[in-house]
């Protein structure tokens, strides 16, 4: 048996003294063994999830934040003079939300405009926000037909088409019975 290997197909026999032949079969690649894989797949996930995360920051966009907050905040003494001027005028509104019709009943010392102007504002939805003009229809009555909104808290902001007083009364829809047709402590 002269010439013969002791390696037969991948195996290796090894005599041992006292104890018989043993038989060692080689070891796999590592990309075959399943503890490398076990062990990479919480930092592959996380990896996977902050990409994820960052997507979606990145894509979408914080409706709740102003780009030009610092404007914004400049002018609000400016609309508070508005909010003082309608105090001092005596302007008080009673709002009706029933039927697709928003009817505002305005009481004023002086002349009424001719229209009045209501921008609807949802309290975490910018893209919801509606302007809306309501022409007179009777002395001291204000309506138009009031578009299909989402429900929850809205403000409203009642101004003249000069843009010399405002009124900022809240509303809640679908209104409730009774809500939104009373005064309110700013003047509404």
């Amino acid at each position: 048996m002269r010439g013969q290997s002791n390696y037969s197909m991948g195996q290796q026999e090894i005599p041992a003294e006292g104890i018989g032949k043993v038989t060692l079969t080689p070891h796999q690649p590592w990309y075959r063994e399943p503890w490398p894989w076990i062990l990479m797949a919480g930092p592959a996930v996380v990896i996977v999830a902050g990409a994820v995360t960052t997507w979606l920051a990145v894509s979408s966009s914080d409706g709740l934040v102003a780009d030009d907050y610092y404007q914004r905040g400049l002018a609000i003494n400016q609309e508070l003079r508005r909010d003082q001027a309608a105090l001092s005028l005596g302007i008080t509104a009673r709002i009706e939300a029933r039927g697709g019709v928003l009817r505002v009943r305005l009481t004023a010392r002086g002349a009424a405009p001719e229209a009045l102007f209501a921008h609807l504002v949802h309290s975490t939805r910018a893209g919801h926000d509606q302007r809306l003009r309501l022409p007179r229809v009777a002395p001291g009555v204000y309506e138009t037909g009031l578009p299909a909104l989402p429900a929850g808290r809205w403000r409203m902001v009642l101004e003249d088409p000069r843009g010399e007083w405002r009124l900022t009364p809240t509303l809640t829809l679908p209104l409730a019975r009774g809500e939104g047709n009373g005064e309110g402590k700013e003047g509404l």
